[in-house]
């Protein structure tokens, strides 16, 4: 265990000492105990009893052998028992005896042992004689030890305003190690234990602030460097049990800010220097050094105008949390004496080489500490303590740190993010310490790979934040963009960490490197920055893919996955795939040979059309990416005689590379093939073959990347074929070819991949890349391999396991859709039953991805209407389109996931009903049903996607002439439920959709009564008015694509208005003439213009529509009592006279 004053110190995880007999010696002196404690008032002398409890407690003390739980409970609360508190040394002896056999041992009490040896040692606290105090905390910190929320009755007098930890721990008392005790007890009854209750606030307030002030204070001169450092130590692990408890939660921007520069303050202390560097009071440091700041940079501006970079407070109102950042400015003062690593090796961080070409720079301050020839040898073994413990509170700090960013928003903390991170390097002036000064800096290989952890959690998830970064192109600004600072960061990191990569000789930490690289690299915005950055990174990174060392090969491999999906396809990226194979390999220092100079290849690759033999694909001498070709030969190849793996984890006897490292080449395989298919596709067969030697090996994971690299291969080649691809033609992958890749996978371990029911997980990846095949190349492959493939997805439908059945509807989904199979009627009954059946299932997942290819399902019921007419409707079961009517009315009522394409699947089924189905008596209650779970779906508070879906549901249903639309009640509800959301709906898509909707109709009597149409009419005016009314800003840009729309729905009704209707509509115009008048104009203008929002109309179109209008008025003038139709017809044909006078201005 160890000694008095350590930080928290947890007991070992059950461990015991072997013995003849187990506990034996140890029972003994517990009988010896219980016969003490009868003989209590008996003969026996008080001194000479108090003699034999010295002589016990001292053999209890050196017992080595372990004792059962009970036992060592049994035992203490009788030694308590038997020691009264007005024996001083007695109670000091009998608290050691706690202390030692707590920490020895892993003892659990009960409730009632626990609150006598509570109670006893707060008695002793408040009785005994001080110089006894520190045992007795001691004993106490032990006793609370994850015990916390057992001790809550004894909180008030532990940390209550007159608490004794409270007391004893306060900045105003004299004993230190008094002080660092009562410290270790509140920082143990900080610790949280999961599933129970916790501090209450007003408690984890007042030790939160104690642990502050203690680490705010300064050393004084009569207290050793050794004794403050575990004084910081304590109040380091109190604040990080504090965070780690989850109820902490630092809302006050004072207090995160202090916290935070305490935090920054011990996370400097002693690099580089002899001196033991102090923290201070954080406020009056932050001012300080923002003055010092201020004035130095005026000194200073030249220097700094070649880098365009200042500091991130210059830029004002633009930095994020001002306030805070200015709080947290460390400037030189602090750190005059540290020497800046950046300045020495700068250049060399950029140089392509390995670790050779920096050794005589690395040397030069890698592990700068204070020179063992300034002490004798017994000041040497005094100073390398020091150092020690100083390094246990610069890991304390940043592990504090690192509890400090999980537990506060990502966005606060990028407030402080100038306090941390680097934004230049060092010219001419001493730099600020930075996460990045410790990495590089530190003696202590531990700290510096803590300080990479903190940084890769500020880095993860910071592509919002990042992604404001941008390189000046003007270097003459008067102030410093925000967007340029943050870019500027960026750089720094880069430079920074690519330094630290080529200095770094302790493989954990350059496994933290490499990993904090990756992050980097994964969140920061390179299509915004200069070109540049990807390049260094690549070229340093390379010698270290064949490194000695298995979790740096894995965590390199993770580099490279990175930097290839990193705003894939970047240009820099494809031109660093397109070197040479062996440009940057050499020189790595690694013990494992290079796979690009063995003369052996794994296979060759089928050479492409074009392409000679006598030069196929997978040459050397041609070979288009040397990543693939790496990956694919740390994959397939058998592991090299003279490869040293360092990690005893691995098995020696692997015939190939250790699991990790090919799996990560495996996930570098996907990410190339998702972000640089062109380039991938040259491979397309070779990679196929990969894939399948990875499903057919033993390991599970193995094979689950193998069938993730088939699908990213099956939907790279579906991407190029899209209508929408920007790949010609010609450079696409042949369908031939994409025919023999398929038949290769049918042939192989796919299918047994499928079947593999002890697998759920590959089932699954299986079944997504079976439905990434490309939809022209599955009407090519033979009929037995069709079958094959569909008798295998309709199988795993009926899955027990969720994620094997989602993945299959999901599948069946998309094979609907293929054209060679969507007209086979029998395939199509099939599907449809399988996807009801998972639409019933208790999981949510595959009841949601049953929902979206029931979607489909009646999508190619649409298409098979209007392509093959009445033919396919007759052959198609009336009693399963009944069945799928009930399934889709009773799945929009299920979750949005689910309902949103419920409802889309309700609208086609409408649309696609004949007149013989709607007046089946079986048929009416279901679609009456079903209309009104559309209608009241419309009017719901669900999801935007939901009811933008219904809304173009019941525009279908619209379309269907078989429905009595108009005529039946539930018209007048869908009418009203549409008017409703286009007037009012926040989300003016949805307006859009159901303005869309409401011009579906082509009859008149479609729309019912005079007075619902004039009630359609009056609401599509107003919602026209309010087109540019939102409280979001966001929809404002829709609002023009309403406006059109809108203008379209009116001039439909107008087209189809019957004489009845035009007092009304003309009683509108009079109220509205004016604004109607200046939108339709509008309208009329920007006809081209709107093609975009998804309106295909032309202005000539638009014309005629409005033209139509007239004309039909014009027919219907002579029915019409009054002068209505002639009011409304003179202000249409006015409208259109003053549109061709603008034209006709226009083109003038």
């Amino acid at each position: 265990p160890e000694g008095p004053g350590v930080a928290i110190t947890p007991p070992p995880g059950g461990l015991k000492m072997a013995g003849p007999e187990p506990g034996g010696s140890f029972r003994r002196c517990l009988a010896r105990l219980g016969a003490l404690r009868l003989q209590a008032g008996s003969e026996l002398p008080a001194g000479g009893r108090r003699t034999e409890l010295h002589l016990l407690f001292d053999q209890l003390i050196s017992e080595s052998c372990g004792p059962a739980a009970a036992d060592v409970c049994a035992l203490l609360v009788q030694a308590c028992q038997l020691v009264h508190l007005d024996q001083a040394h007695l109670v000091s002896k009998v608290c050691q005896l706690i202390y030692h056999l707590l920490n020895r041992f892993q003892v659990t009490f009960d409730e009632q042992n626990l609150n006598f040896l509570l109670s006893y040692c707060i008695s002793a606290l408040k009785q005994c004689s001080s110089w006894t105090h520190v045992e007795i905390l001691q004993a106490l910190a032990a006793l609370v030890y994850n015990n916390g929320p057992k001790c809550q009755k004894y909180l008030p007098d532990l940390l209550g305003k007159t608490g004794l930890l409270v007391q004893f721990s306060d900045s105003a008392q004299p004993n230190t190690e008094l002080r660092t005790a009562a410290l270790h007890s509140m920082a143990n009854l900080c610790l949280s234990v999961p599933g129970q209750t916790y501090l209450d606030e007003s408690y984890r307030s007042v030790c939160f602030q104690t642990f502050l002030s203690v680490l705010q204070s300064s050393k004084t001169s009569d207290v050793d460097d050794i004794t403050f450092c575990v004084l910081l130590q304590n109040a380091l692990k109190g604040i990080q049990s504090l965070l780690n408890g989850g109820k902490m939660k630092l809302m006050q921007a004072d207090q995160l800010g202090s916290l935070l520069a305490v935090l920054k303050v011990n996370t400097e202390i002693d690099i580089g220097k002899c001196a033991l560097q102090l923290p201070v009071a954080c406020k009056t440091v932050w001012e300080d050094e923002e003055e010092r700041a201020e004035k130095k940079k005026h000194r200073v501006s030249l220097t700094l105008a070649e880098e365009g970079r200042e500091d991130l407070c210059d830029t004002g109102k633009e930095s994020i949390r001002g306030v805070d950042m200015l709080k947290l400015r460390l400037g030189d003062a602090q750190n005059s004496s540290h020497s800046d690593p950046k300045t020495l090796a700068s250049d060399a961080a950029y140089v392509p080489a390995g670790k050779d070409h920096l050794s005589s720079h690395c040397t030069s301050w890698k592990r700068i500490s204070s020179s063992e020839s300034e002490y004798s040898d017994a000041e040497g073994g005094i100073q390398s303590k020091t150092r020690s413990y100083q390094a246990k509170v610069r890991q304390g700090a940043l592990a504090c740190f690192l509890s400090t960013i999980k537990s506060i928003e990502k966005r606060v903390l990028y407030g402080y993010w100038s306090a941390f991170v680097p934004d230049a390097p060092g010219i001419g002036s001493p730099q600020s310490v930075s996460l990045m000064t410790i990495a590089l800096k530190d003696p202590s290989p531990k700290t510096r790979a803590c300080s990479l952890q903190v940084l890769s959690a500020i880095l993860e998830g910071s592509k919002q934040f990042l992604s404001v970064a941008e390189d000046a192109n003007d270097h003459k600004r008067a102030f410093t963009p925000f967007s340029v600072t943050i870019a500027s960061s960026i750089r720094e990191l880069h430079r920074c960490l690519l330094l630290a990569l080529v200095a770094e000789s302790s493989f954990q930490t350059l496994t933290q490197i490499i990993k904090c690289l990756a992050n980097l690299v994964s969140n920061a915005p390179y299509s915004r920055l200069n070109p540049g950055l990807l390049t260094r990174v690549w070229n340093q990174i390379k010698p270290y893919i064949c490194h000695k060392d298995v979790n740096v090969r894995v965590s390199s491999l993770t580099l490279l996955g990175a930097v290839v999906s990193a705003q894939a396809p970047l240009p820099e990226v494809q031109l660093l795939l397109q070197q040479p194979s062996s440009s940057g390999l050499n020189s790595s220092g690694s013990g494992t040979p290079h796979r690009f100079n063995s003369s052996e290849q794994w296979r060759k690759a089928v050479p492409l059309e074009g392409e000679s033999p006598d030069n196929p694909v997978g040459c050397m001498s041609s070979e288009p990416c040397w990543l693939i070709r790496l990956c694919i030969s740390i994959v397939v190849l058998p592991r090299e005689d003279s490869c040293s793996d360092s990690d005893a984890n691995f098995p020696s006897g692997s015939v190939y590379e250790p699991s990790p490292v090919r799996l990560e080449s495996l996930q570098v395989l996907a990410l190339l093939v998702k972000g640089y298919f062109s380039m991938a596709q040259t491979y397309l067969l070779e990679l196929g073959e990969v894939a399948c030697k990875c499903m057919e090996e033993v390991d599970p994971s193995i094979q689950l990347h193998g069938a993730k690299l088939l699908e990213e291969l099956g939907t790279g080649i579906v991407q190029q074929y899209k209508p929408d691809s920007a790949v010609a033609p010609d450079q696409r992958v042949p369908v031939s070819m994409v025919v023999t890749f398929w038949t290769m996978m049918l042939n192989g371990p796919l299918p047994g991949a499928l079947q593999n029911s002890q697998h759920a997980t590959l089932q699954t990846s299986a079944c997504d890349a079976l439905s990434s095949i490309l939809p022209e190349a599955f009407g090519s492959l033979q009929n037995d391999q069709q079958i094959l493939c569909i008798t295998l997805l309709l199988g795993l439908n009926h899955s027990e396991t969720p994620l094997v059945k989602a993945a299959a509807a999901r599948a069946l989904g998309v094979y609907i859709l293929f054209s060679c199979l969507r007209q086979d009627v029998m395939f199509v009954a099939d599907t449809a039953n399988a996807i009801l059946n998972s639409l019933h299932d208790k999981s949510p997942n595959v009841r949601a991805k049953a929902a979206w290819s029931l979607g489909n399902l009646t999508d190619t019921l649409i298409v098979n209407m209007e392509t093959m007419g009445q033919s396919f409707q007759e052959e198609f079961s009336d009693l399963l389109l009944l069945k799928m009517l009930r399934s889709a009315t009773e799945a929009s009522k299920d979750k949005d996931k689910v309902k949103s394409n419920a409802v889309r699947a309700l609208g086609n089924l409408l649309h696609f009903l004949q007149p013989y189905h709607v007046a089946n008596p079986r048929f009416r209650e279901t679609i009456e049903e079903s209309l009104q779970a559309l209608i009241s779906t419309v009017l719901s508070e669900a999801t935007m996607k939901v009811r933008w879906n219904a809304c173009y549901a019941l525009g279908n249903v619209f379309k269907n002439t078989a429905l009595p639309l108009g005529e039946a009640p539930w018209t007048t509800q869908a009418y009203n439920a549409l008017s409703s959301v286009v007037k009012s709906c926040k989300n003016f898509k949805i307006r859009i959709k159901s303005a869309m909707a409401l011009s579906i109709p082509s009859k008149r009597e479609c729309y019912g009564p005079t007075e619902q149409f004039c009630q359609i009419w009056d609401a599509l005016v107003e919602a026209l008015q309010k087109s540019e009314d939102t409280e979001d800003f966001l929809e404002f840009k829709y609002s023009a694509s309403l406006r059109t729309q809108i203008c379209q729905a009116l001039l439909h009704l107008l087209s189809l208005a019957k004489s009845t209707d035009l007092p009304l509509i003309w009683k509108t115009i009079t109220e509205n003439g004016d604004a109607i008048r200046s939108y339709v104009l509008q309208y009329m203008k920007s006809g081209v213009e709107e093609n975009e929002a998804g309106t295909h109309t032309d202005l000539c179109e638009r014309e005629r529509k409005l033209k139509g209008a007239i004309e039909h008025l014009n027919g219907i003038e002579k029915q019409v009592e009054g002068k209505a139709g002639v009011r409304v017809c003179v202000y249409l044909e006015g409208i259109l006279t003053n549109h061709a006078n603008a034209t006709e201005l226009t083109k003038t």
